[in-house]
């Protein structure tokens, strides 16, 4: 089985970072397929039932995003709500995702000397993605190592773009 990467950014088209590292991505082809969520319900009425299906029919799930004022875009955040339902992913009949290996690829804004107790931000980011760790305990999946990408906010330009991009695609390697 291939592995998954889910996007979710709502404006691709003007991206730099997340259009960088999708088409990172897209070299990898062999090995991950790539869904882009804003693509596939432009209107946001989300396929539940595909959507699960997806889940379950790959291996592993990258989740990649810009992180929203210290939070996931809103259709991710629906996404979540719809996809990871009740009697489907936890419950009495749930437990479909128990052992399901996920990963979280975030772009940042800020800098990373921010995402810490003294930093302007005051939490590191592993606090910050607090509710992504709790959604994967609850539900019985794993947490994998996670891929974050700072400072996009204050280094727009392509060269800082492109390193990123290749720091994504060593983390797409060790997958």
């Amino acid at each position: 089985m291939k592995n998954l990467i889910i996007i979710a950014h709502p404006d691709m088209a003007s991206s730099h970072a997340n259009k960088a590292w999708r088409e990172v991505a897209k070299k990898q082809a062999d090995k991950f397929d790539i869904h882009e969520i804003y693509a596939a319900y432009p209107n946001g009425k989300i396929d539940v039932a595909r959507e699960q299906e997806l889940l379950l029919s790959h291996d592993k799930i990258i989740i990649q995003f810009p992180l929203y004022w210290y939070s996931y875009p809103p259709l991710l955040k629906q996404w979540f709500d719809d996809v990871f339902a009740y009697g489907w992913a936890y419950g009495s009949a749930g437990g479909k995702l128990k052992g399901k290996e996920f990963a979280l690829a975030i772009t940042i804004g800020d800098e990373r000397n921010n995402y810490k107790k003294d930093g302007t931000i005051g939490f590191g980011i592993e606090e910050v993605i607090a509710p992504f760790k709790c959604a994967m305990n609850f539900t019985g999946a794993k947490l994998l190592p996670c891929h974050f990408g700072y400072g996009f906010s204050f280094h727009p330009d392509s060269e800082y773009i492109a390193k990123s991009a290749e720091k994504y695609e060593e983390f797409l390697a060790k997958f």
